[in-house]
């Protein structure tokens, strides 16, 4: 069975996929999960040339098995930047069950873990300030809305991108205000979905009590954030993720004080009421969390 982005679309909703994604990282952080390191491999067109990324990322957990591909390529026109195809396998037989495009679950569970993070370390927060303008800026609007009210007013909503005509684009579709990158820091969460590969988020911009969610920046030689804003109490997605693939943490030499799995099942108590920073980099139960909703909502 091959399922479509269209197919997905009409399916998967945030309604769902974030309390599902909430056990998943419960159950990731409890040892539930088999998952290993994503494997990169840097591509060059034929004349040598970088031009971008190709990952796999496999993971058991329940009653399945996935696999997802995924592909980054900055330079891409007329296509979206990141692409993938998830696999969802039986557990019990190794049968293969569904093939699904990937790059609409990506963007979900995505915004699906930022969500549940939210929900757990600023659940009094009344400001939210994007940076980017991509798809992310976007997903993030939408299921941080599901799971804050107060996200829902406009005014409480800011955007900044490099590009402040996307960033106008962003706000118009998604009733918010487009503003400088001081303004939008200034918000009780401050979500980073850039491209960049050095800090864009300075310390010294965030109120005292802020959560930073850190999405983008994927790679050990990446950063979004500057060595202050690394200085707030570190969360992550993966513990074992953070230490070896996000350059936020490597390069600052910031310690993890917890996994948000860990939070959420109570086994690591909430950290002090200042600053945090909640690092997330993707992960494989993810995507398998996001087709197995789809794939059981197509056989019903």
């Amino acid at each position: 069975m091959y399922i479509s982005e269209d197919q997905i679309r009409r399916v998967l909703t945030y309604e769902e996929l974030i309390p599902a994604i909430r056990q998943a990282l419960i159950d990731y952080s409890a040892g539930r999960v088999e998952q290993p390191l994503r494997q990169v491999i840097r591509v060059q067109d034929q004349a040598g040339n970088p031009s971008g990324w190709f990952a796999v990322m496999p993971v058991i957990a329940g009653e399945f098995m996935a696999v997802k591909t995924v592909t980054f390529f900055p330079a891409n026109k007329g296509l979206p930047t990141h692409l993938a195809t998830i696999e969802l396998l039986d557990r019990a037989t190794g049968e293969p069950l569904a093939v699904m495009d990937g790059r609409l679950i990506t963007e979900m569970r995505t915004a699906a873990v930022s969500a549940v993070a939210v929900q757990a370390l600023a659940p009094d927060a009344k400001t939210l300030g994007i940076l980017g303008s991509g798809v992310q800026a976007r997903s993030h609007i939408e299921a941080l809305r599901h799971v804050q009210p107060a996200f829902r007013e406009a005014g409480n909503v800011r955007v900044w991108s490099r590009s402040s005509h996307n960033a106008v684009a962003v706000a118009q579709a998604m009733s918010a205000s487009a503003v400088n990158i001081e303004e939008t820091a200034a918000c009780d969460v401050v979500v980073t979905a850039t491209s960049a590969t050095h800090p864009v988020l300075l310390g010294k911009w965030l109120a005292p009590q802020s959560l930073v969610v850190a999405v983008g920046a994927v790679g050990p030689q990446l950063r979004e954030l500057d060595d202050e804003v690394m200085q707030g109490c570190l969360i992550a997605e993966s513990r074992q993720g953070s230490e070896n693939e996000s350059g936020d943490v490597i390069l600052s030499g910031a310690k993890v004080f917890a996994e948000i799995g860990e939070i959420l099942a109570g086994s690591v108590a909430m950290p002090a009421a200042d600053r945090r920073v909640f690092k997330s980099l993707g992960m494989a139960i993810e995507d398998l969390t996001g087709a197995a909703l789809v794939w059981k909502a197509m056989r019903s």
